[in-house]
């Protein structure tokens, strides 16, 4: 028997599993981040070295726990959080903490700290500490933020690339292709992690990239719905598209081919647990009693309630960019029949509603038909009636795999590839990406979500960003 190692690193926690070459789950571990720290409007900073410690404390509870020989893993795939930025010292450690993708600056030219010598994504950081090399993968370095050059999948030989990033190549790493080997986990790094000595460490791409490869995201006739904090929609993409309305070209895993990922919802899943976490104990209680999670039973309440929460609507915007600041998530249309089931299901349906709005924008843009089916990964996949939701909002069937959770298995499926488990990555997803079930569509819930979009849903920001507008002058 042998094995792979996929890492995926969070905006939430960080997740470390083993696979074995089937996709089949040895044994997995987790540990969760502590809250970001946000000094000032718009800094979305990882407190300390979070980071690296979480990694550090989720590997050796997944070492300690595996039961087999250590000399039969081939390889960890790393994949963390992108469009975040690390600055770093000449050690490889941190200069200043790690800016979050949701922290304004990410996006902005570079201003060094003292002592900082290079700059970094995630994975570029991550590497270092593991393996003491100073080397990323190119598809975790978004053009918004670094000099690449997206056709090429390195840096750009434009000298005015660097200078608009206020950056030299001598403060960036050297950039690999995904299923590279990035390096070999060093006897410091195996000491603090419990990763084997020696140990391969493979190059993947940015964390949505790895997820796609993780879902079996392949061909022209399926979508990709992720569920993370997060929350975009996705489909194959033969080239890169440079200045589009509704979407963007991003790095896939397999190097060469790109995913068209239509603009998405920022703190996404955070909002439902946002909601289940302001119901308190109540919750946590009658969950108990039923041994079920609060979770499942949110769930199993929202199932029984019809399809359009009986005119309660929710619009996801709990956080916008800074250039839309002003915009904020709406729960509207109460009155005396809603109660928590209502708000948890219309939370889903909003999230369902946008996506589709979003990714429909993308489609038209594309000249592209709607997918034959949806693949929706991620936690909120778990729920059944969140998976029929994704179903009858966009009339087409929603499948969801063994592993929801695709980052880890992406990761390990590129560790599977470079170390020899699989010959390439159509054997490697054929052999270890499983489907788990399919949700069909309600002819009649579909025709009464797209009347309810057309009617009301789509039209709610433009009516209310100027009352949010306003509001944001006066509070300000």
């Amino acid at each position: 028997m042998k094995y792979v190692i996929g890492i995926d690193g969070g905006t939430q926690s960080t997740k470390v599993t083993i696979f074995d070459l089937e996709g089949n789950i040895v044994c997995k571990a987790r540990q969760e981040l502590r809250p970001c720290v946000a000094e000032k409007p718009g800094y979305v900073e990882h407190p300390d070295d979070d980071l690296w410690d979480s990694l550090v404390a989720a590997s050796q509870k997944l070492m300690s726990e595996f039961e087999g020989d250590k000399k039969d893993i081939l390889g960890v795939g790393l994949c963390t959080i992108r469009c975040c930025r690390a600055f770093l010292k000449r050690d490889g450690t941190l200069a200043a903490p790690i800016m979050d993708w949701m922290d304004v600056r990410a996006y902005k030219p570079y201003v060094f700290p003292d002592e900082a010598e290079y700059a970094a994504t995630t994975t570029g950081y991550m590497t270092f500490r593991l393996t003491g090399q100073k080397k990323d993968t190119a598809a975790n370095n978004i053009h918004r933020q670094w000099p690449i050059d997206n056709v090429k999948w390195n840096w750009s030989n434009d000298e005015d690339r660097f200078e608009k990033w206020n950056l030299t190549r001598e403060k960036l790493f050297d950039l690999v292709l995904p299923g590279d080997v990035l390096g070999h986990i060093t006897k410091e790094a195996s000491e603090m992690t419990g990763l084997p000595e020696g140990l391969p460490v493979v190059a993947s791409a940015n964390d949505k990239g790895v997820e796609a490869l993780g879902s079996g995201l392949v061909g022209v006739d399926i979508g990709l719905m992720s569920l993370g904090t997060y929350i975009p929609g996705m489909v194959c993409g033969k080239s890169y598209m440079g200045e589009t309305k509704s979407f963007y070209t991003n790095f896939s895993s397999v190097p060469g081919s790109y995913l068209y990922e239509c603009w998405g919802i920022r703190r996404g899943m955070w909002t439902i647990s946002w909601f289940k976490d302001l119901l308190g104990k109540e919750v946590k209680l009658k969950a108990i009693d039923l041994s079920v999670s609060p979770e499942e039973l949110l769930d199993m309440e929202a199932e029984k309630i019809p399809a359009g929460s009986e005119g309660l609507l929710t619009l996801p915007e709990w956080l916008m960019p800074a250039d839309f600041a002003y915009k904020k998530g709406i729960i509207m249309g109460f009155d005396g029949r809603h109660g928590r089931a209502h708000i948890f299901r219309s939370i889903m349906e909003g999230i369902a509603m946008t996506l589709k709005n979003n990714f429909g924008a993308m489609l038209g843009e594309l000249e592209a038909n709607m997918p034959e089916k949806l693949i929706v990964s991620g936690g909120g996949s778990n729920s059944g009636t969140f998976m029929q939701i994704f179903s009858d909002v966009f009339g087409v069937p929603a499948v969801r795999n063994v592993v929801n959770e695709a980052a880890g298995l992406g990761a390990a499926i590129c560790a599977a590839v470079a170390t020899g488990g699989h010959k390439g990555y159509s054997e490697a997803v054929a052999a270890m990406v499983k489907r788990r079930d399919e949700f069909m569509p309600s002819a009649a819930n579909h025709k009464l979500y797209t009347e309810l979009n057309r009617a009301a849903f789509s039209r709610i920001s433009d009516v209310n960003d100027r009352i949010f507008y306003n509001i944001n002058n006066v509070l300000c």
